[in-house]
């Protein structure tokens, strides 16, 4: 399992690159230092919540996007190669009183099942 700080830093050069923006562009958008920007895009550092926040006003991502594609990565590396994993999802519906759905989701290769609980 990788570590999370390398994860958000591999996510955010991802976008920062997708973009065709420099470092020096979005660290001085974000108001952190280009090093240090540079340090948390290569998880050496782990940023706070503001810097965070900071750097995704700078990248024009919502942190609710960035954690979206960050959760994508890390359950895409937890995954052996070859065997499947299931995924629980929680839903509540609103409406008559709160109803609760569990839904698992098995990921294979090629098939994709969901089973209601």
């Amino acid at each position: 399992m990788p570590l999370l700080r390398r994860v958000i830093g591999a996510v955010l050069r991802k976008v920062r690159l997708g973009q065709g923006r420099t470092l020096r562009q979005v660290a001085a958008e974000a108001g952190v230092s280009l090093p240090y920007l540079s340090e948390v895009e290569r998880g050496t550092k782990e940023a706070s919540s503001e810097v965070l926040a900071a750097i995704c006003r700078a990248l024009r991502l919502t942190m609710p996007d960035l954690l979206d594609e960050v959760r994508r990565e890390m359950l895409l590396a937890a995954q052996p190669a070859g065997r499947s994993q299931f995924r629980t999802a929680l839903a509540v519906q609103r409406g008559q009183g709160p109803r609760v759905s569990i839904s698992r989701t098995m990921v294979c290769a090629r098939t994709v099942a969901t089973v209601r609980l």
